[in-house]
């Protein structure tokens, strides 16, 4: 087992999505583990990106499993939609579902892993029972809208409890960061606790993106030993 690495396409050439794609899928078992796109509908956050129709486009051209970030408004009517798409994880903000324990159900049974998002000021604890019925917690280490930012260390503390939850049973799911995760930042990630890791600018950014999520994955291997991670 080796720590996922999810390349984001926010960073990516919009205008060639498909070789972007394929730019990361690299190697047997070397490459994107999830390629992780980002949907924004300019209200729920201040930026627009892409919605379902893309997405759609992308599943008919490439074999990485799509992790779908949805940060858009009523989550509850518009994420099944993915699900049903085909794409492999499917991630709502708790801050915009009206009913998440009901999305998450609806989800799995449209064929999707479930995915609960929390914003950086968003505490964890009130959502604890709501995760149990989750797959995956994506703890934004960015305030989402925007690529680029930088890190913001203190939502660490939260992968933390997370981690502890986890390892301790009371919770079941793989752990997630997203929001200025590059090769300065992904070690202090990963001996926190995170499982998966979406990184943009620092894949994307690199003359070999292939390479890049190799290196990443390396460092988070080195960094949390104790996991008995292969590379």
């Amino acid at each position: 087992m080796h720590p996922f690495i999810a390349p984001s396409i926010l960073a990516a050439d919009f205008a060639r999505l498909a070789d972007e794609a394929a730019a990361v899928a690299g190697k047997p078992d070397r490459g994107a583990d999830w390629l992780h796109v980002d949907v924004m509908d300019a209200h729920f956050v201040p930026n627009l990106t892409i919605g379902l129709p893309v997405v759609e486009a992308l599943l008919r051209s490439t074999d990485i499993p799509l992790d779908c970030h949805l940060m858009i408004e009523d989550p509850d009517r518009w994420a099944v939609g993915y699900a049903e798409a085909g794409a492999h994880n499917v991630t709502v903000h708790v801050e915009a579902a009206h009913d998440p324990v009901a999305l998450a159900a609806d989800l799995r049974a449209a064929g999707a892993r479930a995915g609960l998002s929390i914003k950086p000021g968003t505490p964890l604890e009130p959502y604890v029972e709501t995760l149990r019925h989750y797959d995956t917690l994506l703890v934004m280490s960015v305030e989402p809208g925007f690529g680029g930012q930088s890190f913001m260390p203190d939502v660490l503390d939260k992968v933390r409890a997370a981690r502890r939850m986890v390892d301790t049973g009371h919770l079941t799911l793989l752990v997630e960061i997203d929001g200025g995760i590059n090769e300065a930042t992904i070690e202090a990630a990963a001996e926190a606790g995170v499982d998966c890791f979406v990184a943009g600018s620092a894949v994307y950014g690199a003359e070999d993106p292939a390479r890049a999520v190799e290196a990443l994955r390396e460092q988070v291997v080195r960094a949390s030993p104790h996991r008995g991670w292969t590379s």
